[in-house]
């Protein structure tokens, strides 16, 4: 049974829960009462640090910031999922619906960026989940971060699939002047029906082409990333969206295979045999296929673009795309990391306690 607005079917245990539940049929057939409505739940949470670092090969960045935990977006696919698991959470449909939020994140970042042994190097929002889901709406964490950031003169890279990006532009296109931004946004597909069922609560793709249009137009660097491509469900669009990107003004493209690490694998696959069932074995074979044999491999090198003659044929329709819409022809501007103003560090006397 499909949940309107919502993309996993179910809300199986994490794997760290010692017991697993099923429903079961005891013949009764006694009428129940029906479920309440699906909501969203939020939960603040005081976090201890907000710079996350990254040591992977794989991915381009070392610091990033992830306002939130869980995503409402409910894209089936998303990686993060079972980092919920870690709160006793499921990755399922408690990972779209119980999302918590670092109300202190503005705070905390002036802390981290006022410490003498700090670094400068560009920040990634959204490598985990979307800084700019639903939630942001309200609560504007992402744009108390970039308030911080653009004061400090902090250069930031963002990665959504939301429109409620450019509400921010006026903060973006200020800090892109001065070389300290640069957004990509995140387009699967281009049919609004796949989009429902794949990422429910996302943006749809028009509106999306529509932020790469704005944002470009202000002089914003955008990238378009078609991640992830999933054989026999999106990989067919792969050409026109990066075409329709370009023509909207993106100047640079990337995209990454479908990963299934721990529970989504298994959310994935319910997800296939709901809406797909005619051809869910199939795209599962070319998972395999492109992952060694298993349903997902780690391996640094392989998890982004996977292997075997799928993977190779995509990676080739990528290039030829990008060659023939003028996409990545020239290197990515880098962004300016020399002209970082740390925050005022506030001195405190311990003497100043003996006249609490």
């Amino acid at each position: 049974m499909t949940i309107k607005n919502r993309g996993a079917l179910s809300n199986p245990e994490g794997r760290f829960e010692k017991h697993g539940y099923e429903a079961y049929d005891d013949g009764w057939n006694l009428e129940e009462e029906a479920l309440p409505a699906l909501t969203t739940l939020l939960f603040p949470e005081k976090a201890k640090s907000v710079i996350t670092h990254n040591d992977s090969p794989d991915i381009g960045f070392e610091h990033s910031i992830n306002p939130y935990r869980g995503c409402e977006h409910g894209c089936i696919y998303c990686y993060a999922r079972p980092s919920h698991a870690y709160m006793n959470l499921s990755p399922g449909l408690d990972f779209e619906t119980k999302i918590f939020y670092k109300e202190n994140a503005a705070q905390l970042l002036e802390m981290e960026l006022a410490k003498p042994g700090y670094v400068c190097k560009p920040i990634m929002l959204g490598a985990n989940t979307d800084p700019y889901q639903p939630a942001e709406n309200r609560l504007r964490v992402t744009r108390s971060i970039l308030e911080v950031l653009n004061r400090c003169h902090h250069p930031v890279v963002i990665i959504t699939k939301n429109s409620l990006i450019e509400r921010d532009i006026d903060l973006i296109a200020e800090m892109a002047k001065r070389r300290l931004a640069t957004i990509a946004v995140s387009i699967t597909t281009l049919r609004t029906e796949l989009k429902h069922i794949l990422e429910p609560r996302t943006s749809a793709p028009q509106a999306r082409l529509r932020v790469i249009r704005t944002f470009s137009e202000m002089n914003i660097p955008v990238r378009v990333m078609t991640a992830p491509m999933i054989p026999m469900i999106n990989d067919m669009e792969l050409e026109r969206i990066l075409g329709l990107a370009s023509g909207a003004g993106a100047t640079h493209a990337s995209f990454t295979l479908i990963r299934l690490p721990h529970e989504v694998k298994t959310l994935f696959k319910e997800w296939l045999a709901t809406h797909f069932p005619e051809r869910a074995e199939h795209v599962m074979s070319l998972i395999r296929q492109m992952r060694g044999g298993k349903e997902y491999d780690s391996t640094f090198g392989k998890r982004m673009r996977g292997e075997g003659e799928f993977a190779a044929l995509l990676a080739q329709r990528f290039k030829i795309a990008c060659r023939r819409y003028r996409l990545n022809t020239t290197p990515s501007s880098p962004l300016d990391t020399g002209s970082f103003l740390p925050p005022v560090r506030t001195a405190v006397s311990p003497q100043l306690d003996l006249w609490g």
